[in-house]
């Protein structure tokens, strides 16, 4: 099993792409990884989200926000999903300040020995912090080309894109390419 001993993380929120979660939610264990996903909350002990296609129930119990640096420094790998996840997760109540998925995506930027994985829409959750991918070579869903474009980024017409920490990859229908490479870029690791 190539990801023995690695964590991921993945963000899920309502409106997820049922096909890449499913996915991830076989995929990433059956190398070995430990998987985890996380949203915000809202003081609850759990919340249930619905899937975008075939309204799909998925149970999320895990919080980013109770994360601190040393536990975030387990992580192997951080990944924004495809669909309205990252929509939904950029909803802060004071427009001054980061969303906290935001601001948890910025420490998780902060630590390069973090892969961090965006697909197709994911991209949305950058928005408010273009730092993080000025001048970075990626991808992303045709429709957010202007956004990518507009944050500073390198924008490369590709199904995969890795820049060093980075893994972009343009839809939610790519999620096989996409795991592959984060697979194979931490099992190197």
């Amino acid at each position: 099993m190539k990801l023995q001993g690695k964590k991921i993380g993945i963000l899920i929120e309502s409106d997820f792409y049922e096909h890449e979660i499913w996915y991830y939610r076989y995929r990433f264990p059956e190398e070995g990884a430990e998987l985890h996903f996380l949203s915000r909350l809202w003081g609850n002990a759990s919340l249930t989200f619905k899937g975008h296609e075939y309204q799909a129930p998925f149970e999320c119990h895990e919080s980013f926000e109770d994360i601190d640096d040393a536990e975030l420094a387990a992580y192997s790998a951080i990944i924004v999903p495809a669909g309205m996840v990252s929509d939904r997760l950029r909803y802060t109540e004071d427009v001054k300040q980061l969303a906290p998925a935001t601001a948890f995506l910025k420490r998780a930027f902060a630590q390069p020995q973090i892969l961090k994985g965006i697909i197709c829409h994911g991209l949305w959750l950058v928005a408010a912090a273009p730092e993080l991918v000025k001048n970075r070579r990626l991808t992303c869903h045709n429709n957010l080309y202007g956004d990518a474009v507009n944050m500073g980024a390198a924008y490369t017409d590709a199904d995969v894109v890795v820049d060093a920490d980075l893994v972009t990859a343009r839809t939610g229908g790519h999620a096989h390419l996409f795991a592959r490479q984060i697979i194979d870029l931490l099992a190197e690791s």
